[in-house]
């Protein structure tokens, strides 16, 4: 079954669509396969900044103990010493 989509109609500046343009040719992707992946980008920036800002909210009502602390930096020092790439 094919996947439904809708059409919209944007403005942009012209040196935007130029950009973009140059950008889509050289890449060969269509021009809503790139306007589609910048705004799942744009929303994933989005849910991730959330995130971020729920944690800290979170963490100002309940700090971490010394001990939870002491383990994250464990974790985190052990992950940087895997020979692993991100």
């Amino acid at each position: 079954m094919a996947k439904s989509a809708v059409k919209i109609a944007i403005s942009i500046p012209n040196p935007l669509f130029k950009a973009l343009e140059k950008a889509r040719r050289e890449s060969r992707k269509s021009r809503s396969a790139v306007v589609q992946e910048a705004l799942r980008e744009w929303l994933r920036r989005g849910l991730q900044q959330q995130l971020v800002r729920d944690y800290e909210a979170g963490y100002r009502t309940q700090r971490e103990t010394p001990a939870e602390a002491e383990a994250a930096l464990a974790t985190a020092v052990g992950l940087m010493a895997k020979d692993e790439e991100w």
